[in-house]
């Protein structure tokens, strides 16, 4: 993963998918959208592999977004993860084990 740089921002920049984002809240509380995934198996391993500072940067936000909630607070709105700053840094450890599973049951299948 070296030499990989991270995707900023969704594919495509719409008024409708900002407009989703920004509804979606998560982002109020500090919150990129991979640390909001669903953690099936394929999520927890990429979650592994991720490099110590991601990892730690992951965890911080996710413990600060929880103390929010649980004092029913959010961020200052100059501290929101903004839509074209949503930075996907899960998504090329997901791919790659995506990528390996898919292998592994095709690998399986004809032998």
């Amino acid at each position: 993963m070296a030499g990989y740089v991270a995707r900023r921002g969704p594919m495509v920049f719409s008024s409708l998918g900002k407009w989703a984002y920004n509804l979606s809240g998560f982002n109020q509380y500090g919150l990129h959208r991979d640390d909001c995934l669903y953690e099936n198996e394929d999520v927890k391993e990429a979650i592994r592999r991720l490099p110590r500072k991601l990892y730690d940067e992951r965890n911080y936000r996710i413990m600060r977004a929880l103390h929010l909630s649980m004092t029913k607070t959010i961020l200052p709105k100059d501290q929101w993860t903004k839509y074209e700053d949503d930075v996907k840094y899960l998504e090329p450890y997901l791919n790659e084990v995506i990528k390996e599973r898919e292998e592994r049951e095709e690998w399986n299948k004809n032998h």
